[in-house]
């Protein structure tokens, strides 16, 4: 895809936010975020989904600069969060005529975002049913928790072309590149990853559909590989891990579960196992969450602090069971001066998740281990 043209119909008209700092008030995206939106010209002019309201004015005059005094009949909605809504009443100001595309929850969402509008030109639509210009033919799929409940996707079957709203979205703006899977997974089990379930049911319909080109709501188009986009997509709503290895996971204050916990790796990587270290009070929660769901096995390391885990363990804890974490080996390394509990508080939380294997445990006192101990969890981890 070059800047503009996706297929001969289809342009994009999105913008790129280069100032923003957290994305939902918490995810940290150093190369800020792309707003996606696609310009579709047939005998009818059809919009798919808008823009931050921020970025209003540069998205009409992308949608402007395009049609060179055509109007616009369509915008279909796929999603309703504002950072795809947000701009709407200003294309029907500059375009009074234009009729909004969405289903029943679309328009209920649309109500409480923008009470005594005046955009009163709607389709309603279901599930599979198709809106027909003379060559494009939309077809409506929807795609609830992908990631709100009003979600649908939308395949044009001229050019076989998926518009995903969210799925297969990743942090990032379009005029930085890099590897997508990274941005892509954070991006994934930060903001659809407790709905596997649903994920996997939307991807059923995408499933009977011949794909030449994703394109999402942040992100890149995907032209080339699809069959690689997809089988991520269906491994992460599976929850599959993405490498056989160990995450190992430290909330150390003094450096002394630090020092042990690097010594799990090494002896780990001695067996020829891939292994990562994150520090949990320093590094980006979301990615730390992304890696435990990227390995197969995870090992939490953490001091007792109040009779209980570390905050930076709780927080990193919390985001996983509240994204459905399941189906992995645990591991557990505590430390405590004169009474380590932290292993017993991390079992706790994690009695939330479903086909979790616990392994032992290793505990510290102060900087006091036992080193067979360690060599026990070792043996466990590489079975």
């Amino acid at each position: 895809m070059d800047k503009i043209n996706i297929t001969k119909d289809i342009r994009y008209v999105g913008v790129n936010d280069h100032k923003i700092e957290l994305f939902e008030g918490q995810y940290h995206v150093p190369h800020g975020m792309s707003y996606n939106s696609y310009l579709v010209i047939d005998d009818l002019v059809v919009v798919v989904d808008s823009v931050d309201k921020h970025f209003a004015t540069e998205w009409i005059d992308n949608i402007r600069l395009q049609l060179k005094g055509r109007k616009v009949d369509y915008l279909i909605i796929n999603h309703m969060e504002p950072d795809h809504s947000g701009s709407i009443l200003e294309l029907v100001k500059a375009y009074p005529a234009v009729a909004l595309v969405g289903n029943m929850m679309t328009f209920k969402m649309f109500d409480q975002f923008f009470p005594n509008n005046h955009a009163q030109h709607r389709l309603i639509v279901k599930d599979g049913e198709e809106l027909d210009l003379e060559h494009h033919k939309f077809h409506f799929l929807t795609a609830p928790n992908v990631h709100w409940p009003e979600v649908m996707f939308t395949y044009d079957s001229y050019d076989k072309v998926l518009f995903s709203a969210d799925a297969f979205g990743k942090f990032g703006t379009l005029d930085f590149n890099e590897d997508w899977v990274d941005e892509a997974r954070r991006y994934y089990f930060g903001i659809v990853g407790k709905y596997g379930k649903n994920v996997l049911q939307s991807l059923i319909k995408v499933g009977t559909k011949e794909i030449k080109a994703i394109c999402p709501l942040h992100g890149p188009v995907l032209q080339t590989g699809l069959d690689f986009y997809l089988q991520k997509y269906l491994d992460w709503a599976s929850y599959k891990a993405d490498t056989k290895g160990t995450l190992i996971a430290v909330s150390s204050v003094y450096g002394n579960t630090l020092n042990v916990a690097n010594k799990l790796q090494k002896k780990l990587k001695a067996k020829g196992e891939a292994v990562e270290i994150v520090d949990l009070n320093t590094c980006d929660m979301a990615k730390a969450i992304a890696l435990a769901f990227s390995y197969d096995k995870l090992v939490c390391a953490s001091i007792t602090y109040n009779a209980d885990i570390f905050p930076s363990m709780r927080q990193f804890l919390d985001g996983l069971i509240s994204r459905n974490y399941c189906n992995r080996r645990v591991g557990f390394i505590e430390n405590g001066t004169w009474a380590p509990l932290a292993s017993k508080v991390m079992q706790l939380y994690l009695e939330r998740s479903t086909n979790i294997e616990k392994l032992s445990t290793v505990t510290i006192k102060s900087s006091v281990y036992n080193e067979a101990d360690l060599d026990n969890l070792v043996s466990e981890l590489i079975k």
